[in-house]
C-alpha cells in the first residue's frame, strides 16, 4: 500500500473569507484526503470563530470533485449514532461517495462539557465507544434499526437509501487502548493514532517511534484475534501531536525523512494541518505546497 498524504482544515475561517478557498486548494494540491475537526471548540480556538464539521464538509463537497472528505474524529461527547448517521448518509450523497468517517470515543475538553455533563472518565468513554460504533455501522447499513443500550437507543430508525458507499462509508478508528483496537480491528477500513500523548512534552522522536511501533503490534494482534490481515487496513497517523512538534516541515527533505521513518513502522497515510498563523500550526505556506506536491514522489 502505497503513502497517502493528506490534510486536516481546521473550521475556523468564514466560508466567504477564505474557508472555501482552502478546500478547493487541497483539492489542486493533489492531497488525498481533507478532514476537518468535530468538535463545538478547540484548545486555544474557544473563543475565536469556530464551524460545524458536517455543514463545512457538505460546502466542501459542493466544490471538490476529487478530494475525500472526512471527519478527525467525531465522539460520542455530543453525537448520538441515530441524528448521526442520517447526517452522514446525507453528506456521502452530496459528495457522491467520498466521506470518510474519523471516529473515537472523545476526551476530556470543551466537547465533554458544553451539554452540561460532567466528563465522562477513560472507562466511561470506553463503554460509549463500545456501544457507539456498533450501533453507527448498524444504521449505516441497515434501512431500519431498533436497538435498546446502556447508552443509546434507536426505535425503527429508517435510513432509506443508506451510503453510496457499500456496504456503507469507511470508518477511521482512533484507539490506542486494548478495547479501542479491538473496534478498529472489528470495523475500521483504517486506524488512527496521534502517537503517545504522554511523550509530547517530554519525550524524543525515538521514544515516539518505539511508541507508535508498540501501537502498530497491538493493532495487529487485535486484528489475529478476529483472523484479520492488518496490512490491508490503512495506519494512519495524525500528525503534529510526536515529540518531533513541526520540525519535519521545515523543510521538504525534513518531512521526507519524517515520512520515511513512519512508512517503515507500516503507515499508509500522514494527515498533516493546514497551516494556521499564530498557533501550533503554522508552517510555512511554500514549505507545505512543497510537501503537498513533491513528498509522495520521493518516497516512492
Amino acid at each position: 500500500m502505497s503513502l497517502r498524504l493528506s490534510t486536516v482544515i481546521l473550521p475556523y475561517v468564514r466560508w466567504h473569507e477564505g474557508g472555501r478557498s482552502a478546500w478547493e486548494r487541497a483539492e489542486q494540491l493533489g492531497f488525498h484526503t481533507a478532514f476537518t475537526y468535530d468538535h463545538l471548540s478547540w484548545r486555544s480556538f474557544r473563543d475565536g470563530p469556530w464551524f460545524g464539521a458536517v455543514p463545512t464538509l457538505t460546502a466542501a463537497a459542493a466544490v471538490t470533485e476529487r478530494l475525500r472528505l472526512g471527519t478527525l474524529v467525531t465522539s460520542p461527547n455530543f453525537r448520538h449514532p441515530v441524528t448521526l448517521a442520517k447526517e452522514l448518509i446525507s453528506l456521502d450523497d452530496i459528495s457522491g461517495g467520498r466521506v470518510t468517517l474519523g471516529v473515537g470515543a472523545g476526551g476530556t475538553g470543551f466537547d465533554a462539557t458544553a451539554l452540561g455533563q460532567e466528563p465522562w472518565t477513560p472507562r466511561e468513554r470506553a463503554d460509549r465507544f463500545a456501544e457507539f460504533v456498533p450501533l453507527l455501522d448498524r444504521l449505516l447499513t441497515e434501512d431500519s434499526v431498533s436497538y435498546e443500550g446502556d447508552f443509546y437507543s434507536a426505535h425503527e430508525a429508517r435510513n432509506i437509501p443508506g451510503c453510496v458507499q457499500r456496504p456503507r462509508l469507511p470508518f477511521a478508528v482512533a484507539a490506542t487502548g486494548p478495547r479501542g483496537l479491538k473496534l478498529a480491528a472489528r470495523y475500521g477500513q483504517a486506524w488512527v493514532t496521534t502517537g503517545d500523548p504522554r511523550l509530547y512534552e517530554t519525550g524524543t522522536p525515538e521514544e515516539s517511534v518505539r511508541a507508535l511501533r508498540g501501537q502498530a503490534e497491538k493493532l495487529a494482534e487485535a486484528c489475529a484475534v478476529l483472523g484479520r490481515d492488518v496490512t490491508a487496513m490503512e495506519k494512519v497517523l495524525l500528525t503534529g501531536f510526536t515529540p518531533d512538534r513541526d520540525r519535519p516541515f521545515q523543510s521538504l527533505d525534513a518531512f521526507v525523512d519524517f515520512a520515511g521513518s513512519h512508512a517503515e513502522l507500516g503507515f499508509t497515510h500522514l494527515v498533516i494541518h493546514w497551516p494556521v498563523p499564530d498557533s501550533v500550526f503554522a508552517v510555512d505556506e511554500k514549505v507545505f505546497e512543497r510537501i503537498a506536491m513533491e513528498a509522495t514522489a520521493q518516497l516512492g
